[in-house]
């Protein structure tokens, strides 16, 4: 039979196995997409928030991608409030190094449009930090834990976590015709462990991001071992 103590080292495991970030309940267009907002559907469980997927595109027939340099899409008042363009700078930057560095596994990246080539374009739309202090403070003591979780369930965002979202589009990068589009939101997951970064959860963000675009062509290409 097992101890208190054990049960309560396997609960403390199970919480810090939690992901670091999750997905927010809801998006805000920015303008990046322009007349492709229209095609955008609800995503499926796992899919980004809105996505849309051109049922008659070949993936399969795309061995090299252009990555366009990430962008910054300052569209609302709040979106970057209060993070200078240095910080901006460097977070695009990390942005897009997190995707070159998953694409370049599967694909040759390029730097010339043509025939064989996917051309990807990702914005990112709106970004804030975490409060390190605080999300330390609230994790560690059980009661904190207690009330971020709460605010969790009814905001779908825990308290003191970052946030951030990003807009992407692919494309033909011969005829520039659209082969799929997505808008996803993440914030901050809260566990026990904290966090002493302000930029922790947008990175995180970005690992899951790059992750889940390589994934996600990888098996829309039909290949195996996704």
């Amino acid at each position: 039979m097992f101890s208190r103590l054990t049960i309560a080292l396997f609960s403390l495991l199970l919480i810090q196995a939690c992901a670091q970030t999750q997905q927010a309940r809801e998006v805000q267009s920015s303008g990046f997409l322009g007349t492709d907002y229209a095609r955008l559907k609800e995503g499926n469980e796992g899919e980004a928030l809105l996505v849309y997927k051109n049922a008659n595109a070949n993936l399969a027939k795309y061995d090299k991608v252009h990555l366009d340099p990430v962008t910054i899409w300052m569209s609302g008042k709040s979106a970057f409030e209060g993070i200078s363009a240095e910080d901006r700078q460097r977070l695009a930057d990390d942005f897009y190094n997190a995707l070159h560095k998953e694409l370049s596994q599967d694909y040759r990246l390029v730097d010339q449009l043509g025939p064989g080539v996917m051309r990807i374009q990702v914005a990112l739309t709106d970004a804030k930090g975490s409060s390190p202090v605080m999300d330390t403070i609230s994790t560690v003591m059980p009661i904190g834990l207690a009330i971020s979780q709460t605010k969790g369930l009814i905001t779908g965002k825990p308290s003191f976590v970052g946030e951030t979202q990003a807009e992407a589009k692919v494309t033909d990068g011969t005829n520039g015709q659209l082969l799929a589009a997505a808008i996803d939101r993440r914030v901050g997951g809260k566990s026990v462990s904290g966090t002493t970064d302000s930029w922790d959860d947008v990175h995180a963000a970005f690992e899951y991001w790059a992750k889940q675009l390589g994934y996600r062509l990888c098996t829309e290409s039909g290949r195996q071992g996704c």
